[in-house]
């Protein structure tokens, strides 16, 4: 068997390369010869890092120069009683995080939903999208790719469809600034998150474009999608899922686990979530929807980087009859149940503990529920933040918690 020693003077010494450790060993001898190089070069002490409870084979599809594992603490808050399109009874919500605190938070807003007869969560709109820019002379040039595409939408359709066995090109929108014509594809990628799937099926239709018409492509993201990146398109169109989530809190129950009041949560969400964040032109407007977000994404193996998607989030609050209303619609959450990171072990066992993992039947269910299990998560932590912000417990919470 190789030595990951003798591995690693060989790369020392310019014999290999660091990549190409895994063709001369198996992956955690490859893992831990690139741990030895990097601790002899920077002084580092890499004994946690090495130290993953997974053989590093399973994280071959999901990462390169692989050294070893960073463990984030991963907790759960609930259980939460919810009534979705596709998820529906008591759960726990497992979330990987680093923020004291958090957990907390969102478990006090998880029970108080439960007392409240628990949470509604939908799915109102599904499409994952890839825009490519195309090159034209001018815009009679766009004009005439606009109308081709209309016109060609089913030849589009089968081109992107002979990609995959599961995508599903809903539709083609035709945008155009100048001599650039941008066609945002939206699709249907079942349980898969669906980027790369998205990527490979836009590709195969592009072909047929720079065939059929005088249109040359440029690139085949033109940043009209959007991915990874803050954008209005998505908080208006929506990318992966649009999910809302709303309860109704009758008034003793904000008054007895709450300490506050229907009427004082609710200016507070109007003067906060909506006046302030459109003074500062924020894209969201919200208190802290990122955090749940981003803590269930690294729980379940999402796509870290599209939390600044997934949080593109409006929070609404108003007193109604006396009582409580809250809502959180999330525009833009990119959420997958199979491929990516939800196949790696600790991942895979969280999606277990929400009964998501793999495919769902009907295809699309298992992440539409996800998505609604991340969407009453936020509203569980929108309703506890404010509710201490209303009550000015927010710091006495931190300082009772050591956070």
């Amino acid at each position: 068997m190789t030595d990951a020693a003798d591995l690693a003077a060989r790369v020392r010494e310019g014999d290999l390369r660091l990549h190409e450790l895994d063709d001369h060993a198996d992956a955690d001898t490859a893992a831990a010869a690139r741990r030895l190089l990097v601790e002899r070069e920077t002084g580092a002490t890499l004994d946690a890092v090495g130290d993953y409870g997974f053989p590093a084979e399973r994280a071959e599809s999901n990462i390169e120069n692989m050294l070893g594992a960073v463990q984030v603490p991963m907790g759960v808050a609930g259980p939460v009683a919810i009534d979705g399109g596709a998820a529906s009874g008591e759960t726990y919500l497992p979330m990987a995080t680093t923020e004291g605190a958090l957990l907390a938070s969102v478990n006090r807003g998880c029970s108080v939903l439960s007392d409240a007869g628990g949470a509604n969560a939908r799915v109102l709109k599904t499409g994952m999208t890839r825009a490519p820019v195309f090159r034209v002379e001018d815009v009679v040039e766009a004009e005439a790719l606009v109308s081709w595409v209309r016109d060609n939408v089913g030849d589009l359709v089968d081109a992107a469809e002979s990609t995959t066995s599961h995508g599903e090109l809903l539709d083609v929108t035709p945008y155009v600034v100048g001599n650039s014509v941008y066609l945002r594809f939206r699709y249907d990628t079942k349980d898969a998150m669906g980027m790369n799937m998205a990527t490979i099926a836009t590709e195969a239709a592009c072909d047929v474009v720079e065939a059929e018409t005088d249109a040359e492509l440029v690139a085949l993201s033109g940043n009209l999608c959007t991915d990874k990146k803050p954008a209005a398109i998505n908080a208006v169109e929506g990318r992966g899922r649009s999910v809302t989530a709303d309860v109704t809190i009758p008034r003793e129950v904000v008054e007895d686990r709450l300490h506050t009041t229907p009427g004082a949560v609710a200016e507070l969400n109007t003067r906060k979530n909506l006046v302030g964040s459109a003074k500062a032109g924020s894209l969201g407007f919200n208190a802290h929807v990122a955090n749940v977000v981003a803590a269930m994404f690294l729980a379940t193996g999402q796509d870290e980087a599209q939390v600044v998607e997934g949080a593109n989030a409006i929070t609404t609050a108003e007193e109604r009859d006396g009582d409580l209303y809250l809502s959180v619609s999330l525009a833009s959450l990119e959420v997958g149940t199979v491929g990516g990171g939800t196949k790696l072990p600790t991942q895979a066992e969280a999606l277990d503990v929400l009964g998501v993992r793999g495919g769902g039947d009907p295809a699309g269910s298992n992440a539409d529920a996800l998505a609604e299990y991340i969407a009453v998560g936020a509203l569980a932590g929108e309703l506890s933040l404010l509710s201490a912000l209303a009550s000015r417990h927010l710091s006495s919470a931190h300082a009772e918690l050591g956070r």
